[in-house]
């Protein structure tokens, strides 16, 4: 194994996150995020041969992380799709199921799939490789209207409008093909001392479009708890606000709005208890040895 393959993913919060799924040993459970395996093998360890582990993830690169174990199964599919493979494997419950949204390094690193500005490559951006449209494509196809929302909504950018309308014309007079290209267009809006930050937002708001991330996340939860038995525990690590608020509306209230239901009584009708009410936080060392560890937020609940 090289260096690369050994940096794709170093596991956040591994041991917080592992033990809030409450593992039986002879339990089934779902990694929805398997990425360089950390979070998997970390189950496995704490499973019997009776037990089984499946674990999702859209990104070939990610197979070649695959652990050989009679008690692993990989599913390469976006983990929107979890309750059609469920099915597919005849499994009716699971006994917990675990998400860690963030994004790998290994993605990042790697300059051909288009996700960081520290280099020219292809405007990218696409987990799964092999289907959906490239950043590129969306830069130069959408409406400067609904390029000004993707960027206000999931970058949360206050010159959206202005970053939006600038794309547009840029585009109208030659295509936007490469990191490169973008960046000529899109750096003179920022000043010097926060760029590096503005750039990040831009660069995740395409991120998050081109993969339908917010849709993709909104399936799944809603999947996971109807695939939960009672007692079945849902974990989830998050890393920026927007994909936060949709964890904890669903775990609070079983629905992405957070607006509870309520009962003739008035009591609140909700499939989730929560075991930890204020989020989890990486510890300073963590963060000290994984910085991408720094925005990371372990949340978890329990299946009524």
């Amino acid at each position: 194994m090289n260096e690369k393959e050994q940096t794709y993913h170093i596991p956040v919060l591994l041991k917080e996150s592992i033990d809030g799924m409450n593992i039986c040993p002879d339990g089934i459970y779902v990694d929805v995020t398997f990425g360089g395996g950390g979070h998997s093998k970390e189950i496995l360890s704490r499973l019997d041969e009776e037990g089984h582990l499946y674990s999702f993830d859209q990104d070939e690169d990610a197979e070649r992380n695959i652990v050989n174990d009679d008690r692993f199964t990989f599913v390469r599919s976006n983990f929107r799709y979890l309750h059609n493979f469920l099915r597919y494997y005849d499994v009716e419950e699971v006994d917990g199921i675990l998400a860690d949204l963030g994004v790998s390094s290994h993605h990042f690193d790697d300059s051909e799939r288009g996700f960081s500005f520290r280099f020219d490559g292809k405007l990218d951006m696409r987990m799964n490789k092999r289907a959906g449209m490239t950043a590129a494509e969306v830069v130069n196809s959408y409406s400067e209207e609904r390029l000004a929302d993707i960027f206000y909504l999931y970058g949360e950018l206050k010159n959206s409008r202005k970053l939006a309308s600038v794309i547009v014309k840029a585009r109208a007079i030659r295509p936007i093909v490469t990191i490169g290209d973008f960046l000529e267009i899109v750096k003179p809006l920022f000043g010097r001392e926060r760029e590096k930050k503005e750039l990040a937002k831009v660069f995740q708001a395409l991120r998050i479009e081109v993969n339908q991330e917010m849709e993709a996340l909104k399936e799944m939860l809603y999947a996971a708890t109807q695939a939960l038995k009672p007692g079945g525990r849902l974990v989830v690590i998050t890393y920026h606000s927007l994909e936060d608020r949709i964890v904890k509306n669903v775990m609070k209230t079983g629905n992405i709005d957070g607006k509870a239901e309520q009962d003739f009584f008035g009591n609140v009708q909700t499939p989730f208890r929560l075991v930890n009410n204020k989020v989890i936080v990486a510890s300073e060392e963590e963060v000290m040895r994984n910085p991408r560890a720094r925005s990371a937020k372990l949340r978890i609940a329990e299946k009524r």
